[in-house]
């Protein structure tokens, strides 16, 4: 049964949300290992806390008195790279929903996609624009690897700006291997940084697949007439940074949305780059399983 995320939101813990969302969920998040006669036995390691039961030698079990997880050498080494976009923007609240913003949408479907990593035994790492800077959580394998994705998804604030163009060059080096990156993000600013950092992973041959989030009150401009809104990524030397949308605004306003993420959309579809737009009053599942659907249509 599908979840909305007015009741997830309520839920408390990122990993029973996680829970929730995936029950049921078919779809990875690219080709996964072989299965069968074609992969070769590797190693045994000791079980940890999410490893899946039909992985473990309980032939191993009787005789050590211990639980060993069968490992197997795999036909994709690709990386999943879980991008974040943690800036002040994507503090924007439901106008429906009490709790629910753009970036607890983003945070819970990336965490959603990290557990799907996970379960595929594919090495996975975070990174985080927030305030400036970037912030690394490196990639690697197993239940820990998610618990760490984990909690650096939760303590993600949002706060002032995307890094500038310049550090975000020089951070690429981490996607040196073949590579899935997704990002979540408003893409309100857009070209900017990060669409610079993107296009160029993906020229890079890395596979990259966008999500960007608007809120129902977004797309349809029914924000309450006569209140005023601050830009909170205005530069506070520029002027005037409220805005106010009167009734006659809002057919403008609508007009100029759909012209940008038009330009969003069409900026992807040039670069081979798979795009979702989500609403974040809608059930979260939906948008899930359509991102990982849109991604398989287009080889790295």
């Amino acid at each position: 049964m599908l979840q909305t995320p007015a009741l997830l939101a309520h839920a408390g813990k990122l990993d029973l949300v996680i829970r929730h969302v995936l029950a049921g969920l078919g779809h990875g998040i690219h080709a996964g290992r072989e299965r069968g006669a074609g992969v070769e036995f590797s190693e045994y390691r000791a079980y940890a806390p999410g490893d899946e039961w039909r992985r473990v030698d309980w032939k191993l079990l009787a005789r050590a008195d211990r639980y060993y997880v069968r490992e197997a050498e795999r036909d994709s080494h690709v990386a999943v790279w879980l991008w974040l976009d943690a800036t002040a923007s994507m503090a924007e609240p439901s106008r429906e929903v009490t709790g629910l913003d753009k970036l607890w949408f983003a945070r819970t479907m990336l965490a959603c996609v990290a557990a799907i990593a996970q379960r595929q035994g594919d090495a996975f790492g975070l990174v985080v624009c927030t305030d400036g800077r970037t912030e690394f959580t490196p990639a690697s394998r197993g239940p820990r690897q998610l618990q760490r994705v984990l909690a650096a998804l939760k303590a993600a604030q949002p706060k002032g700006v995307l890094p500038d163009a310049e550090t975000l060059k020089k951070c690429l080096h981490f996607a040196r291997a073949p590579s899935v990156v997704l990002a979540a993000t408003d893409a309100l600013d857009w070209p900017s940084p990060l669409s610079e950092a993107l296009l160029r992973l993906r020229h890079m041959r890395h596979d990259v697949r966008l999500l960007a989030l608007r809120t129902r009150a977004e797309v349809n401009a029914n924000f309450k007439a006569g209140l005023a809104y601050r830009d909170p990524e205005a530069d506070p030397s520029g002027g005037e940074r409220l805005h106010r949308l009167q009734g006659a605004d809002r057919d403008a306003y609508r007009t100029a949305l759909g012209a940008h993420f038009d330009a969003v959309h069409g900026d992807c579809r040039r670069h081979d780059i798979p795009y979702l737009s989500a609403v974040i009053e809608d059930p979260l599942q939906d948008a899930l399983r359509g991102w990982l659907k849109l991604a398989t249509r287009r080889p790295a």
